[in-house]
């Protein structure tokens, strides 16, 4: 038992360096930062929900709160000022670039799995995709504003962020994998990607928490940007690093399966 999880250890890590894991993760916090979170802002500014949103949901995600969720509130223009200021061409290049990150995540998924490049007229599920990661997004921010300060809110928000993310990342990968992986071997990917996303949950209230204040006192505004850029690379990480390990787990349990042979591998 402890010998398989040697060699499982030693083929994630050899997996990681091979597919540029770290390159794939920065790549992955810089188009976030500059498109994602950009288009985020605009449709929660539309929303006629109230709440911070994604102010709300990024202090979350980092484990902030006091002094420290202030500093990353203050990066956030108020809603009123987002929707005078956004044009439709802006909104359209954010949208482009929001699909050029799916391909990267479409593309990473390949590299994990051993899979040839998916044909590009199938540009139409990188759209697909990059609304659906949108929703869940919106859905976990949104779910922290009814019933605020109770113990109900955090149940909510626990309940949309895990179970949510589960189905979501799972079914990201089947779909950006155009089905050429059956479900039922996806899963532990998804179920890692969530567990990691908890966990970088717990080390961000540990370590960028206090480092948001210290940077801001430093740095000011781009302090706080460089760490909430430095969680989105934790962010590309776990969802590149938990797709690697459903798929090192995967491959320990059947060291023989050839993916291309699968019923569901046929491309579309």
């Amino acid at each position: 038992m402890r010998r398989a999880a040697r060699r499982a250890a030693a083929e994630l890590w050899a997996r990681g360096r091979e597919i540029e894991l770290l390159h794939r993760a920065m790549a992955f916090a810089a188009l976030c930062f500059v498109t994602l979170v950009p288009l985020l802002i605009v449709i929660a500014a539309a929303s006629p929900t109230q709440g911070s949103g994604i102010a709300d949901w990024l202090i979350d995600g980092l484990g902030l709160s006091g002094r420290s969720a202030d500093r990353v509130s203050e990066l956030f223009a108020s809603p009123r000022q987002v929707l005078s200021t956004t044009t439709a061409l802006g909104l359209t290049a954010l949208a482009v670039f929001g699909i050029g990150l799916m391909s990267a995540v479409q593309n990473a998924y390949e590299r994990i799995w051993g899979l040839p490049a998916g044909a590009w007229h199938n540009v139409w599920r990188q759209t697909v995709a990059l609304a659906g990661l949108i929703g869940y997004i919106l859905a976990a921010a949104w779910s922290g504003v009814p019933w605020h300060d109770t113990a109900a809110r955090a149940a909510l928000r626990w309940s949309t962020t895990i179970v949510a993310g589960v189905l979501l990342f799972w079914w990201l990968q089947h779909f950006l994998l155009n089905s050429r992986v059956p479900w039922r071997t996806l899963f532990p990917g998804a179920l890692c990607t969530v567990v990691a996303l908890t966990g970088l949950r717990v080390f961000s209230r540990l370590v960028f928490a206090p480092l948001v204040v210290d940077s801001a006192i430093s740095y000011g505004v781009v302090g706080t940007v460089l760490v909430v850029q430095s969680w989105l690379i934790g962010v590309g990480y776990t969802v590149y690093g938990g797709a690697l390990a459903g798929r090192t787990l995967h491959h320990t349990r059947h060291p023989d399966t050839d993916l291309d042979a699968t019923p569901d591998s046929a491309p579309g």
